[in-house]
């Protein structure tokens, strides 16, 4: 007799099998990836159906942010890596603490590089790890699960709605087969995958291009790019230290020694350096001025004296 979860599964769009590639492993190699590249270009179009909504999650996060909370992914497979992986770019991208966004995978960091089996399949294990970070109500917990059931991520998204904290969810299902409750449900429905079942692919990709959408239209809201550079940068690193350069070459027109000279004047902040030039103040009046625009360069540079 067919059990719940078989049933369950079963009805699952992200389940179903493409019509498109019924007869892939007959298929020569460039036919296969055509296929292939043929579905994956039916994604883009069903991220833009969902813009409302990220629209909308955005605005949550940016108030959370604003009111010192933080976002934390949590998923498990495919979906759990995707949240982590976004989480750790913030820092390196944005300037960012490591703790304004975080992700949370089932089975632990182990299951970055191993399936860890079985570890999806408990709702209390994701609600205990989401507690085990520190959550509070002030923070925001969003969801990710391409077939929407894992019992994991929804055992983390009832907990943060116990705490009255704020809940989105990203999943590749129709919205009106949302069963339990969140803040904002982001739903790209792909349709089926390539090869039945695997999510990694078109429901994957979905979830990345959600996920880029999302922080990075936060960080542009508090501030964090200037036209379309990211100008929060630190000189932590080699690459950095000459992104960083160029940036402040490109931006204000000045050549690699001067932009160089300013970095270090500006204990390598950009966002200073760039004030400190385009306004011709000091770096103490930069630093004051960014901290009354709340971090935007524009009206940094604009302000009066």
């Amino acid at each position: 007799m067919e059990n719940a979860l078989f049933k369950e599964l079963a009805g699952l769009v992200t389940e179903k099998r493409n019509p498109a590639s019924m007869d892939i492993d007959s298929k020569s190699i460039p036919e296969i990836l055509k296929i292939i590249n043929n579905e994956d270009k039916t994604i883009p179009l069903a991220v833009e159906k969902e813009i409302p909504y990220i629209a909308r999650a955005v605005e949550i996060v940016v108030e959370c942010f604003k009111n010192g909370g933080r976002l934390f992914y949590i998923g498990a497979g495919t979906s759990g890596r995707l949240g982590v992986l976004d989480a750790s770019e913030c820092p390196p991208t944005f300037g960012v603490s490591t703790e304004m966004v975080q992700g949370i995978i089932a089975g632990g960091y182990a299951a970055l590089t191993q399936a860890q089996e079985g570890a999806e399949d408990f709702p209390e294990n994701g609600a205990r790890d989401l507690m085990n970070r520190g959550f509070t109500a002030k923070d925001v917990a969003c969801g990710l699960a391409a077939s929407r059931r894992t019992p994991y991520v929804i055992g983390a998204i009832e907990q943060a709605h116990k705490l009255g904290a704020k809940t989105l969810f990203v999943t590749c299902t129709p919205r009106e087969e949302m069963n339990f409750k969140v803040d904002v449900a982001i739903c790209p429905v792909v349709g089926p995958e390539v090869v039945m079942g695997s999510t990694r692919m078109k429901s994957g990709t979905a979830q990345k291009l959600v996920l880029n959408m999302l922080t990075t239209t936060a960080m542009i809201r508090l501030g964090k790019v200037y036209h379309n550079m990211m100008v929060d940068l630190m000189m932590t690193n080699k690459k950095l230290e000459e992104r960083s350069k160029r940036t402040v070459m490109i931006v204000t027109g000045l050549d690699y020694e001067t932009a160089e000279k300013y970095l270090k004047e500006a204990n390598g902040h950009v966002k200073t350096a760039l004030v400190m030039i385009l306004a011709n103040v000091n770096r103490k009046e930069a630093e004051r001025r960014l901290a009354a625009s709340e971090g935007f360069v524009r009206q940094a540079i604009a302000q009066n004296e």
